[in-house]
């Protein structure tokens, strides 16, 4: 059975909008192993409609040589979670359709290994709500943005256990979560 695994960019006020703000510090490589170490185990991609439409055209034509990452974003299979999608460029990509939580849990009996999420805010946060996320990876940036989409929704409770966390030099932090069942 598959486990999923988030990966999300975020500031200390909790958005994760589009990560633009990122930019201002830097790529820290220890950063890039850390997110390689998440996709290692990983067998497949989960993303929402906004998220995979942001990543085929830029993952679809990056190659092993400009980006270590790329062999895993191109050849894997990737489902899209998605009402309104009707086709797919991007090899290996299944529509789901739109959010159902059993779709989900299937999906994770079906996989053996990792289902790695990036990004796909409004799927997280469905996921979060319906228990279904196993660990979350948080890249935390020091800034708040004071608004925009946060990870958590109001009123969505849950409790969480830290089981590592990584500095950088660019002052951003690495927490990973898994929750408390």
């Amino acid at each position: 059975m598959g486990r999923i695994v988030v990966h999300e960019f975020i500031t200390l006020d909790g958005v994760i909008d589009n990560p633009a703000w990122t930019m201002e510090y830097g790529f820290d490589p220890k950063m890039g192993g850390a997110i390689g170490r998440i996709m290692q185990p990983s067998k497949a991609l989960l993303l929402g409609r906004n998220t995979y439409e942001l990543f085929a055209p830029t993952w679809s034509t990056r190659t092993a040589a400009e980006d270590p990452g790329a062999p895993f974003m191109n050849e894997s299979p990737k489902y899209v979670v998605s009402s309104t999608m009707q086709n797919v460029g991007w090899n290996n990509s299944t529509i789901l359709g739109a959010y159902v939580a059993q779709t989900i849990r299937s999906l994770k009996q079906r996989i053996e290994g990792d289902i790695y999420v990036s990004g796909s805010g409004t799927l997280v946060r469905a996921m979060l709500a319906d228990g279904l996320v196993d660990e979350l990876h948080l890249f935390v940036f020091p800034l708040s943005l004071g608004a925009g989409p946060r990870l958590f929704s109001d009123g969505l409770e849950a409790k969480f256990s830290l089981v590592e966390t990584e500095s950088y030099d660019n002052g951003a932090l690495h927490l990973v979560y898994r929750p408390v069942r």
